[in-house]
């Protein structure tokens, strides 16, 4: 496990400040457009790199969604190919008295100077720890890979491996989670901060400030940005309205939502059921996709379940290379009508799309295929107004769940900045959710809890999407019969991940070059 005491966080903070003053000596206008692109890049991770260091950010190692003791089991996941793999993880395990020890000091100093989430966030967050606390050690999710393994290692081996791994699990890990919760109840819990609003942390305005120009790669205000949701929100609900009175309903928005939300009709009965939606709504993707994109990944996608262990503070679903996760837990919380949107964003063309193709292009340094939010989320909250376009959505209802899903992505701009510098209650970030969209009550719970305790993330969906849809219409405008949807899309997505000027700049070049495909003809 990595070291992340404050001593070392101290030392990497020191080393990336100097490389960002060797980046800001570099002349970028005289590089290729390449290498600008490349250096662009580096210096926008780089520079939000230090600011998590500067604002010491480790001593936080939890939110509503995530946290460092649940993290560690993605690897767990994983099968394993060769005896060297577990026996690399059976020294992992090990190091989880130390990884957990300082963690845990991390936090005790984040909470002595008030740099906690808000408590409110944390109920029920002990729940996982205790899970593993509680259970035999081949219950726990750490024993997975010894569950079944490579007929490679003979049988004796195997056989020891597991005796092995039972007994870190039991020496080494239980305990670090055991002190883990004891600290949660005992100590974090009751003493995390009551105040919700980031500005509120210490230098809380600039702190912010920070992570609005992190996770939307632009140096707007948060002021902006709330005008910014108001007016879209504004737009968006005149597109509802007008879907509304297609159907027939006539009844006002809010007894729209609440048919939504109660008629079982819109409801699986299964997770079965659930899953079996969502591949459809995939498969009817896959005929459309040569229609609108030149170059498809290689790579393919599997639709599984969220993990038990962590569905119930999950997000509806979640999309990545190789896997769409859905979550079926609270079933009467996941709306078919908003299947296919979420569908799009998470598996293709959205998130199990685009990052294969970013791993897939040639010649590109590693630092090139990390994430960035405003380009990603932004990537695929587009996907599902496209979805409008590739006829994926049936029904009124379902295009109404796609809208309801942007006046979400929408709201954020609005609740959180309320939230983080206007001083809204959880209760009102609440009320504006259920008011705007058709969330489920306990979607508009986990969703605002999310935005409480990670600050500025939210805003980058929207805005990333607006960079889009701007630059398409640009494109579009400047290239007229020209223009080739395909074209556009894999000039986007070659991209990779990259901050919202760079994508403007890029798509200036691509209508500069009369909007040829950036592949060769033979790709």
């Amino acid at each position: 496990m990595p070291r992340v005491d404050a001593r070392t966080q101290q030392a990497r903070l020191a080393h990336w400040q100097g490389v960002l003053r060797q980046l800001d000596a570099v002349d970028a206008a005289a590089l290729s457009p390449g290498e600008r692109i490349n250096y662009q890049v580096y210096r926008a991770q780089i520079a939000a790199f230090v600011e998590e260091l500067r604002f010491r950010e480790y001593e936080q190692p939890v939110n509503a969604d995530s946290a460092f003791w649940t993290d560690v089991t993605y690897g767990a996941r994983q099968g394993f190919g060769k005896r060297e793999d577990y026996a690399n993880y059976l020294r992992q395990l090990a190091s989880f008295p130390r990884y957990f020890g300082e963690q845990l000091d991390n936090m005790r100093a984040g909470l002595a100077r008030g740099f906690t989430p808000p408590r409110v966030t944390l109920a029920g967050r002990d729940a996982t720890l205790a899970s593993v606390v509680q259970a035999q050690p081949q219950d726990t999710v750490f024993f997975t890979p010894f569950k079944t393994m490579p007929a490679s290692i003979p049988a004796a081996e195997q056989a020891q491996l597991r005796e092995q791994a039972a007994a870190a699990i039991r020496d080494h890990v239980q305990p670090s989670y055991a002190k883990a919760l004891a600290f949660m109840r005992e100590e974090y819990m009751p003493k995390a901060r009551e105040v919700l609003a980031a500005e509120s942390l210490p230098d809380g305005k600039a702190y912010y400030q920070s992570k609005i120009v992190e996770f939307t790669t632009t140096h707007l205000s948060a002021d902006e940005i709330h005008r910014i949701g108001l007016a879209e929100m504004a737009k968006i609900r005149a597109e509802m309205d007008a879907v509304i009175r297609q159907t027939g309903f006539t009844g006002d928005f809010a007894a729209f939502q609440t048919f939504l939300r109660t008629d079982p009709r819109f409801y699986a009965k299964t997770p079965e059921e659930l899953l079996m939606r969502a591949a459809w709504v995939a498969k009817k993707f896959d005929a459309k996709a040569g229609q609108y994109f030149g170059y498809l990944p290689r790579q393919r996608f599997a639709i599984r379940p969220v993990p038990d262990d962590q569905a119930p503070y999950y997000t509806a679903g979640r999309g990545g290379p190789g896997v769409y996760l859905v979550n079926t837990y609270n079933l009467p919380a996941r709306a078919l009508y908003s299947l296919p949107a979420l569908t799009l964003h998470e598996s293709a063309p959205g998130h199990a799309f685009q990052m294969p193709v970013a791993l897939e292009q040639k010649g590109v340094p590693r630092f090139r295929r990390a994430y960035i939010s405003a380009f990603g989320e932004g990537w695929a909250l587009y996907t599902e107004r496209l979805g409008t376009e590739m006829g994926i959505y049936e029904t009124p209802y379902e295009v109404f769940g796609m809208l309801s899903y942007q006046a979400w992505r929408a709201s954020r701009l609005v609740v959180d900045t309320g939230i983080h510098a206007k001083g809204w209650t959880r209760e009102q970030a609440q009320a504006y959710l259920r008011a705007n969209t058709a969330l489920s009550d306990h979607e508009v719970t986990t969703e605002v809890d999310r935005y409480i305790s990670w600050p500025g993330q939210a805003l980058s969906y929207y805005l990333g999407q607006m960079a889009i849809m701007e630059a398409r219409a640009k494109a579009e405008q400047a290239l007229g019969e020209k223009f080739d949807i395909r074209n556009f899309h894999d000039t986007v997505l070659q991209l990779g991940s990259v901050p919202l000027p760079v994508l403007k700049d890029r798509i200036d070049r691509f209508i500069a070059e009369g909007g040829k495909s950036p592949y060769p003809k033979d790709v």
